[in-house]
């Protein structure tokens, strides 16, 4: 209402500098896999920004003016997507630009957000190294890191499962897997030390054959399984292990499996431990019945057939940030359309919220989100796994402080940490 207000009474008014200023439209530029294996979270995201921004722009847009989103296809390859950002940075006009789902690309285009002097939201990337091993003035992530959402696993694990005396894991092999399985393993020693790991397997990141490590998996019983894989790795591990009765022996922690519930339907059985990259559910026990969140939710059914998953979620929460930070320094500008510097100046503990719980940026620019795990079952309302025994866990207990490494500060906790973690417990 009062950015509706303050919209009709500068159209009632003789035109100014000010006004004059006021851009045809608020450019996004945004990075998103359209191709390849990744466009499993790609293609969601790009359907939820397009009922996004018809939703704002149907609301009178930000400030009064309408939002353009321009996408750039990740799954192109290195070259080619840093040459298409650039472009749209320099001379596509973007105001803003969200990048990138794949970590290795975040740690690409965040230097190069900064050499072009162009406000950068990470949308999606998990690597927690961007902002423990960089400064910067221009990028900030709109979500949570790696950090969290392992070791609301690692804790939710250990709650629920405490008895557990053996792991193994299966992860991608490349930056992502072995990342993740470091951040998960140091939590584990840190909170229960007489663990012991009796696998680790890395295969090949695109296999379509989990054969080998499901053999030595059932040879090795395990009481639990850890895989961070995602998307067509996630999906054919789980159906392959569940086809050879692997899922009926060991407890499977699946950190990324909420996006992967629906395309596997009853392949992944009760009793397993489901993450969904923050408190990303399409049954989110806190808004479920909030009429805004009802409405998009059936928006997004009715538009591709599908539920959402986190990669929608995190995409709610790039242009939720963005309308905040706007509305933010307009009226920090006396009700003008700021500059650059006045929105950079407005990011500073900027807090909003899409479709889980309220956000806030950090000091460091980094995103505080609350983590969601899960327990699945297959009750047969639905034709795919849905989630019990759900815990939602505060993101500011879960983060590595500021300044802090996230691999040694989790190494310096004990098991009485699982006691100071704010959670909410939920049946379903």
């Amino acid at each position: 209402m009062k950015t509706w207000l303050l919209t009709a009474l500068c159209a009632a008014m003789p035109l100014t500098a000010a006004a004059a200023d006021k851009p045809a439209s608020l450019k996004v530029g945004m990075t998103t896999f359209l191709t390849g294996p990744a466009s499993v979270f790609g293609v969601p995201a790009k359907n939820a920004a397009e009922i996004l921004v018809e939703t704002i722009n149907a609301q009178g847009g930000i400030g009064g003016v309408p939002v353009e989103v321009s996408f750039i296809d990740e799954g192109a390859g290195a070259e080619t997507l840093t040459s298409e950002y650039r472009r749209l940075a320099e001379s596509g006009g973007a105001d803003v630009m969200f990048a990138a789902i794949s970590s290795g690309n975040c740690q690409t285009l965040a230097p190069l957000a900064e050499d072009l002097k162009v406000i950068n939201f990470m949308w999606d990337c998990g690597t927690q190294k961007i902002f423990e091993e960089h400064s910067y003035k221009y990028v900030f992530r709109t979500q949570a890191n790696a950090t969290p959402e392992m070791l609301a696993a690692a804790i939710y694990l250990l709650k629920t499962h405490p008895d557990f005396k053996t792991i193994a894991v299966v992860n991608q092999d490349y930056a992502w897997g072995r990342d993740s399985w470091d951040i998960f393993h140091t939590a584990l020693m840190a909170m229960k030390p007489d663990v012991k790991v009796v696998g680790e397997f890395f295969p090949k990141f695109g296999s379509p054959d989990f054969s080998t490590e499901i053999s030595r998996l059932q040879a090795l019983r395990p009481d639990v399984i850890l895989s961070t894989n995602w998307g067509g790795d996630l999906d054919t591990f789980v159906q392959q292990a569940a086809q050879r009765g692997l899922m009926n022996s060991s407890t499977f922690v699946l950190p990324l499996a909420e996006s992967s519930l629906e395309r596997l339907g009853s392949s992944l059985p009760s009793g397993h431990i489901v993450g969904a990259r923050g408190d990303h559910y399409f049954r989110h026990p806190e808004r479920r019945d909030d009429d805004a969140f009802k409405d998009f939710m059936a928006r997004y059914e009715e538009k591709t057939g599908e539920i959402s998953v986190y990669p929608v979620f995190h995409t709610a929460q790039a242009f939720a940030a963005l309308q905040a930070v706007y509305e933010k320094a307009i009226e920090a500008n006396g009700g003008d359309w700021p500059d650059e510097d006045q929105v950079l100046a407005a990011m500073a503990g900027l807090e909003f919220q899409g479709l889980g719980r309220p956000v806030k940026i950090r000091e460091d620019h980094q995103g505080i989100e609350a983590q969601l795990m899960a327990t699945s079952v297959q009750t047969g309302d639905h034709p795919f796994a849905t989630l019990e025994n759900i815990m939602i866990f505060d993101g500011a207990d879960i983060t590595a402080p500021v300044g802090e490494v996230s691999v040694d500060w989790i190494g310096g906790l004990d098991a009485s940490f699982l006691d100071q973690v704010n959670v909410a417990t939920y049946a379903d």
